[in-house]
């Protein structure tokens, strides 16, 4: 009994913390794309080279999202191979700002002296609505494949994330993060044929 016990309370821990990073997920239908029976992928367009020793994060960001994505999609069963290519994967990187809305009881001052019972907000969902209801910065990333031999998208997901850390410095965590997201966002494209 105690053995269930533990097993629910792990899940259930999985699934909250799963629930709660900061990343949401739009994915189109995957029908179009496993109508294909693709196998083979190559990049749209070759990697970001910085030749001018730009400061522009995007020079670092480029190579570590693109990593993400071949890892996801290999895990996946795809192959990389520019020659036999039957998709081609390209990405749309935006930065944004969500735009959180205070809460009307988000306030503990009532000019108003009096008790209600059970109307009252407590401190800790006053705090929560403060603090969700502020501008929140995002990465976006639009991930898009399409079919190389008719031109068109056939599948194509939205990840939007929301920032924890700005400066982050070191290319390992910046890899874990986008990686995660990447993952999270590919979960629905079926596995290769």
């Amino acid at each position: 009994m105690r053995a269930l016990f533990t097993l629910l309370m792990t899940t259930l821990m999985a699934l909250a913390i799963t629930a709660c990073n900061g990343v949401e997920v739009r994915p189109t239908e995957t029908d179009t794309f496993a109508a294909g029976n693709y196998r083979y992928y190559s990049w749209r367009s070759e990697p970001i080279v910085n030749t001018a020793n730009s400061r522009d994060p995007m020079y670092r960001l480029d190579p570590i999202l693109r990593q993400a994505i071949n890892t996801a999609l290999q895990a996946k069963g795809y192959v990389h191979d520019a020659q036999r290519a039957q998709f081609s994967v390209d990405y749309l990187f935006a930065e944004g700002i969500r735009d959180g809305v205070e809460g009307a009881e988000a306030s503990n001052l009532s000019t108003h002296p009096g008790v209600v019972p059970n109307r009252n907000i407590d401190q800790a969902s006053i705090d929560n609505a403060i603090a969700m209801g502020a501008l929140k910065e995002t990465r976006n990333i639009g991930i898009q494949l399409n079919d190389v031999g008719r031109k068109e998208e056939v599948w194509r997901v939205i990840i939007t994330k929301l920032v924890d850390d700005v400066n982050i410095a070191e290319d390992s965590r910046l890899y874990k993060s986008v990686s995660s997201a990447v993952d999270q966002g590919m979960r629905s494209l079926p596995s290769a044929q």
